[in-house]
């Protein structure tokens, strides 16, 4: 059992922990504080630690906490740069360099969302964040958003501590001793023909010609709204670009009926300057997000009488709930894309490498 005294010789202000280290001797340790009730807390986080190492090997981790609690006793405040919110906020420092922005803006919204279900627990050192807690994290995604969104998060925790793991804060990855969670994915529908004439016949101007792109190159809607002339050349008839979520560099061939709708767009000096303007000032005023775009294909569905319209009165659900699944939507046009590339004869490796 832990005890503190003072130094009978008086060269020392601070009181002394007495404790008994694993091997079973008894020694002194100076607590490096002049109050009697820090001095008596830290005595018995110190004999906590033995007890942990006396059984056997005391990890890095468990050595951190014990370190990190004796340092807020003494100054009453967190170990520097040691908390699992100050950590997670250097990680996205790390991140926004890293990755493109959008993938930037995803793992923020995830982190954010842990750090608010962790409340208070984000202040405390990153030791602290075990699998016990993640796991409670995934379960609480799970119900309040969807089995995908926390095997998301747990993906992203995944990642976040395997450099947390590198940077020898702890010394192993808590969250892969976490499983996902097994569900049935939720599957996307491919447009029929006819379902994409009612989408033409509704859509304005521009909306036109980004269903059409869509159609005939299969590219994620972000990517389509961020085209400027500079990605076209009418010449060869082909698109290059670099995908936003991947990063992928690629050249996409011009099919005959996107080729039409191009050379009647007003084209002007400036090889910058944006084929769809509005979707293109959407997704660029907004960190590179598409959802607003989303928002506005899942209208001219409705208009189309493809998908029921959405009513947003008095449901109940909000950001903060869960989101009714809808078969259709932008992304269905990449799985028409698909469907027409095979039925022309391309070859799957051919598909794969146009449609990503």
């Amino acid at each position: 059992m832990a005890s503190i005294r003072k130094d009978p010789r008086g060269k020392s202000p601070y009181w002394y922990a007495c404790i008994t280290l694993p091997d079973g001797r008894r020694t002194q340790r100076s607590t490096g504080t002049k109050d009697r009730g820090q001095a008596r807390r830290i005595a018995d986080q110190m004999e906590d630690a033995t007890l942990v190492a006396r059984k056997g090997r005391m990890t890095e981790t468990a050595a951190r906490r014990v370190a990190a609690d004796i340092y807020q006793i003494v100054n009453k405040d967190k170990l520097p740069a040691s908390s699992i919110r100050s950590y997670f906020e250097r990680w996205l420092e790390r991140k926004a360099i890293e990755n493109v922005e959008s993938t930037h803006t995803r793992y923020s919204i995830t982190i954010n969302q842990v750090l608010d279900y962790l409340g208070d627990l984000a202040d405390k050192d990153i030791s602290y964040f075990d699998s016990k807690v993640i796991t409670e994290i995934r379960d609480r995604m799970a119900k309040e958003k969807s089995p995908a969104t926390a095997n998301h998060t747990v993906k992203t925790l995944r990642a976040a501590l395997n450099q947390a793991r590198r940077d020898g804060l702890v010394d192993q990855n808590e969250a892969s001793k976490v499983t996902l969670i097994k569900h049935r994915s939720n599957k996307r529908k491919a447009f029929k023909i006819e379902e994409i004439q009612h989408l033409l016949e509704v859509a304005d101007d521009e909306w036109r010609g980004i269903i059409i792109a869509g159609l005939y190159t299969g590219q994620r809607l972000g990517d389509i709204a961020t085209l400027t002339w500079a990605n076209i050349n009418l010449q060869t008839k082909q698109i290059h670009l670099v995908t936003r979520k991947q990063g992928r560099s690629t050249s996409l061939p011009i099919a005959e009926p996107l080729f039409n709708h191009l050379e009647h767009l007003p084209a002007g000096d400036d090889p910058n300057a944006p084929l769809f303007p509005n979707a293109y000032r959407t997704v660029t005023t907004q960190q590179g997000r598409s959802s607003t775009l989303s928002g506005q294909f899942h209208r001219i569905m409705e208009s189309a009488g493809l998908v029921p319209k959405r009513t947003w009165k008095s449901t109940g659900k909000g950001r903060d709930k869960k989101r009714q699944f809808s078969p259709l939507s932008f992304h269905s046009l990449r799985h028409t894309a698909t469907t027409l590339f095979k039925e022309a004869g391309v070859a799957h490796a051919v598909v794969q490498d146009i449609i990503g």
